[in-house]
């Protein structure tokens, strides 16, 4: 049986790295990373696997559609696993047109790239690419805010909040009207807040955790009582893995850890442990510290993930306390990383 080859965009930055690492633990595929090395982008996340004979690096930019339709001309890719964006609210509010360009132009480039390979034309797949697949990673994010109750279905309104909420469904949007109008074979994922190994260092985990050990103010944005779902990175890699191998072509599914947790709970959470792997005189909770709000601050994000469950017999296998410890424990241990 001949191996797949696989493209995975955004592969240097903090899930791309993971998923990274993870097939090739598990599949004998040749894997072609795509990363632009924008800040977020780190080379060392891959330092583990650059030994492989599967494995490959290509620097480049997905806004580059000419280098991206030689790319796939080159390669003749049968997979796409594509997680590369710019995903940093923050970022999205004080410079949204990155989030415009990569996130929306870079996702068509991709697609347009993936159907000019594998396609005739409408409905039509090439011999050599009927087993193709193109595997777009999104964010619980499109589908805005919830309240008190309530959780985040496939089938959840759109309702983006943020540029870069807005960026992100406008992607997805691009994604299906190429399944309905070409029937590409395409399968979304949307998933919750992750954490684990790798994550840069602006994030809310890391950030916690540089700021205490470094005895510097833990800021927590407005009160601390925004939730999100927290979902564990090598979690969300198996699920993104059985959807791309196993999903329905022009399904989406949504991957949430079922950890829903209150920002001030995560602070604590991380200063009790750091409390015990490194103490200090006094607690790490002193350094908490309330900060301005973000500006049109999303309440509360959950997932409901009974389909992925369902249909393709994914659960996640850590909890957030689980989880936590062992991306404390990594940081610990990679301190350059914060």
């Amino acid at each position: 049986m001949k191996s797949n080859k696989v493209l995975i965009t955004g592969g240097a930055g903090f899930i791309g790295s993971n998923y990274v690492s993870y097939v090739l633990e598990k599949t004998q595929d040749e894997i072609f990373v795509l990363d632009k090395l924008t800040y977020a982008g780190d080379m060392r996340n891959l330092e583990a696997i650059s030994h492989l004979n599967n494995y490959h690096f290509i620097k480049g930019d997905i806004c580059d559609e000419s280098f991206v339709h030689q790319m796939f001309l080159d390669h003749q890719f049968d997979k796409v696993v594509h997680f590369a964006a710019e995903s940093h609210v923050d970022n999205s509010i004080s410079g949204p047109g990155a989030f415009i360009q990569t996130n929306i132009v870079g996702t068509f480039n991709l697609l347009h790239a993936a159907y000019k390979t594998w396609m005739e034309g409408p409905n039509q797949l090439k011999e050599a690419f009927v087993h193709a697949r193109f595997l777009h990673v999104s964010t619980d994010e499109v589908y805005g805010t919830l309240g008190e109750t309530g959780l985040f279905t496939e089938t959840t309104p759109y309702a983006p909040n943020s540029p870069y909420s807005a960026s992100k469904a406008s992607s997805d949007f691009i994604v299906r009207s190429y399944f309905h109008t070409y029937a590409m074979p395409v399968v979304t994922t949307n998933c919750s807040n992750n954490y684990g190994p790798n994550q840069h260092k602006e994030k809310l985990i890391p950030t916690i955790i540089r700021k205490a050990i470094s005895g510097a103010p833990i800021p927590i944005y407005g009160d601390g009582q925004n939730i999100r779902d927290w979902l564990y990175v090598k979690d969300h890699c198996i699920g993104i893995k059985l959807a791309l191998d196993k999903g329905e072509l022009g399904e989406t599914y949504n991957i949430g850890g079922r950890n829903e947790r209150k920002n001030l709970y995560i602070a604590h959470t991380i200063c009790e442990l750091l409390d015990d792997l490194k103490p200090k005189e006094g607690s790490y909770k002193d350094q908490i510290s309330f900060v301005t709000d973000r500006p049109g601050h999303d309440f509360r994000y959950a997932i409901d993930a009974s389909k992925i469950e369902g249909d393709l017999a994914w659960k996640a296998d850590e909890n957030f306390e689980s989880g936590i410890l062992k991306t404390i424990e990594w940081y610990l241990n990679n301190t350059e990383r914060l």
